[in-house]
């Protein structure tokens, strides 16, 4: 999810991805990893600042946050009675974090290669980003990245899941979201928990992108008439703007694709991509049609210092929505089912990768 500096939530671009689980990294002191111990120590004060919300509700003079943490414990209850998530203790705690976001999320990618590097940790497995608790570690790391010649890519992330290792909690950094990405949010989460496979960050971000967006279509019909129309509009309105930057993101990709496995030289593959990003940039401007921009988008738009999207921030866009339509497909043949679709996703993560993919292209009937 995509809020702004200002703590009002905005829809989120689908690069914003929820951080590396930390679970485990306090036992691997023996490594010695600094990364490791700031994942533990970060998670750690997360768990002692959660509150459970029925107290912070009594407790708050805040009548905002009050509102906030009731809607959110609605949608959390309509996640698992309704679209089969767990039900357990997640989002049943709330932790006031003091800052905009909760991690901050580094991605990269060589120069001339959309391919983002991979990291490998416990539990986790192999993942497409590194996750910081401090903003100035995840620039440090960025920094170091791009002095080795990578495009880096840093997005601030207001929730994570823990793939059931601790049981997550409502935090500040997203709880005062409108209410369409407020469902979103608890949905996409919650649904990690339901499936995850190691090293495979594409089938679970896209997976958890289904649910969600078949939740917030669910949610929204369980709502009374004029609520109903009001949350179809706000959710219709951020998703035309979404569906034309993956538009210009998909096609911006498909030609840096080409242009990198062209025998063309170097520099006239930069010269070609300073030229694609700046076409998608022009593109995007003229998708807002003189309205202000989602906060997000504006600050994916914008990239690193003012100096636009790269390959980083193209790649971290893959790995929500590439394989988004094959999970649809999968819910339709199961005419809706979530109970069968889950069953059937699960039957899917215990395939090879290469069989997961063509099974996603072709969902068996």
């Amino acid at each position: 999810m995509g809020p702004d500096g200002e703590g009002r939530a905005t829809p989120r671009p689908r690069m914003l991805a929820p951080a590396l689980a930390f679970a485990g990294a306090a036992a691997l002191g023996g490594c010695g990893a600094e990364y490791y111990w700031q994942g533990a120590a970060g998670q750690l004060d997360l768990i002692a600042r959660a509150r459970p919300v029925d107290e912070v509700i009594a407790a708050t003079t805040d009548d905002r946050l009050k509102d906030r943490l009731e809607r959110a414990t609605a949608i959390r209850r309509f996640a698992s009675e309704r679209l089969g998530l767990p039900d357990n203790a997640s989002y049943r705690r709330y932790a006031d974090l003091g800052r905009p976001y909760v991690v901050w999320n580094v991605i990269a990618a060589p120069e001339l290669s959309l391919a983002p590097r991979e990291w490998c940790f416990p539990v986790a497995g192999c993942v497409s980003y590194r996750g910081y608790f401090r903003e100035e570690d995840a620039r440090a790391e960025a920094a170091r990245l791009a002095a080795a010649g990578d495009d880096v890519h840093v997005s601030g992330v207001p929730a994570y899941s823990t793939l059931g290792w601790f049981d997550d909690p409502l935090l500040s950094s997203f709880v005062g979201y409108p209410d369409v990405e407020l469902a979103r949010l608890v949905f996409h989460e919650l649904a990690h928990q339901r499936a995850y496979v190691r090293d495979d960050t594409a089938f679970n971000e896209s997976f958890a992108t289904a649910v969600e967006d078949a939740g917030l279509e669910r949610w929204i019909a369980s709502r009374p008439p004029a609520e109903a129309a009001r949350l179809a509009s706000e959710r219709d309105r951020n998703d035309r703007l979404r569906a034309e930057v993956r538009r210009l993101v998909f096609e911006t990709r498909a030609v840096l694709e080409r242009l990198y496995a062209s025998t063309a030289d170097d520099a006239a593959k930069r010269r070609g991509k300073a030229a694609a990003l700046a076409a998608m940039r022009e593109g995007y401007e003229r998708a807002k049609a003189g309205e202000p921009g989602l906060a997000g988008y504006e600050r994916w738009f914008a990239g690193p210092g003012g100096s636009g999207p790269n390959n980083a921030s193209l790649a971290s866009v893959a790995l929500y929505d590439d394989l988004v339509p094959g999970f649809r497909a999968l819910l339709a043949r199961e005419r809706g089912d979530l109970g069968a679709f889950y069953r059937r996703v699960e039957a899917l993560a215990a395939l090879p990768r290469d069989e997961r993919r063509r099974a996603l292209d072709a969902p068996a009937s």
